[in-house]
């Protein structure tokens, strides 16, 4: 090589070293900016709780409240025993839809994934189809179903209801993982002692802890969340969710606002908790989920 070429080939790659970093900081700049205008809603939220019902109409208004008041906390969330109620009764919902869907989604994942039949391709397809039938249309057809069944006002009819849901999405994202795993670490710890359960309690399931993690937190937060399986399953006012409970704050004679966004920013606080603590274990269940074959 010439020393030509010995000080052109360098001053190439400091180029588009140069061009990298700076398309990284512009990168960087946009997501940030991205970022910043899904937050406007969330401060917003937070600030009009902050505020008196005065101040909320104000005009123009107020975009730090001053002074900030945590009246609406007091009063909408820690003073109306129907707001605690419902907070513990989407608890348990989101809880036990969950365990059951962890409980049903993992094995059947796992035999979809470790067993060669015919007709996998059409069952994988119903999963699909499956998640894209709104819950406004199944509503009616449980409601008739769990009513001849008495499951109508109880915790195990909404959970069993999010889980029609929530069951074969799980399946969806955990296969591709079980998948993955190589058969030959199954079969060596067949050799060790394992039967086929307790290679999959003890060798898939750890491997697979990503998409496991995953499929809880959506779990959990679909059930949440679930406003339309709350109002037609559920009415009485002792197992209705928060999300019903958040719709009753509107009377006639209007919304309270800063209740309302009270109320709210103590409902979002699981999500923003789980995304938080566990963003590293569900952005790698969500990526290499659609990777893995």
């Amino acid at each position: 090589m010439t020393a030509t070429h010995a000080l052109i080939v360098p001053r190439r790659t400091r180029t588009r070293s140069h061009r990298e970093l700076m398309v990284g900081r512009w990168l960087a700049v946009a997501g940030t900016l991205v970022t910043a205008v899904y937050l406007i809603p969330v401060y917003w939220m937070v600030v009009t709780s902050l505020k008196t019902s005065d101040a909320t109409f104000r005009v123009p208004p107020d975009l730090i409240p001053l002074p900030p008041t945590i009246e609406s906390y007091a009063t909408a969330v820690f003073g109306d025993p129907d707001i605690a109620r419902g907070l513990g009764n989407s608890a348990i919902i989101a809880i036990g839809t969950t365990v059951v869907t962890l409980a049903l989604a993992l094995p059947a994942a796992y035999g979809l994934a470790k067993f060669r039949m015919r007709g996998i391709g059409v069952v994988m397809m119903l999963m699909l189809i499956v998640q894209m039938v709104p819950s406004v249309n199944l509503a009616l057809p449980m409601f008739v179903l769990f009513s001849s069944a008495g499951l109508v006002n109880s915790y195990l009819g909404l959970i069993i209801a999010n889980c029609s849901l929530a069951v074969p999405l799980a399946i969806t994202i955990l296969r591709p993982y079980f998948l993955s795993v190589p058969a030959e670490v199954v079969e060596a710890a067949k050799v060790d002692g394992c039967n086929e359960f307790t290679s999959f309690l003890r060798i898939v399931l750890p491997i697979s802890a990503p998409g496991i993690v995953t499929v809880a937190v959506i779990s959990f937060l679909g059930a949440w969340g679930e406003f339309v399986f709350g109002l037609s399953l559920a009415t009485s006012e002792q197992i209705q969710p928060i999300t019903i409970v958040l719709a009753e704050i509107t009377n006639e004679f209007g919304v309270r606002w800063n209740d309302l966004m009270a109320v709210s920013a103590v409902v979002a606080l699981p999500v923003i908790a789980a995304f938080i603590f566990l963003q590293r274990y569900i952005v790698a269940g969500l990526t290499d989920g659609a990777t893995k074959a």
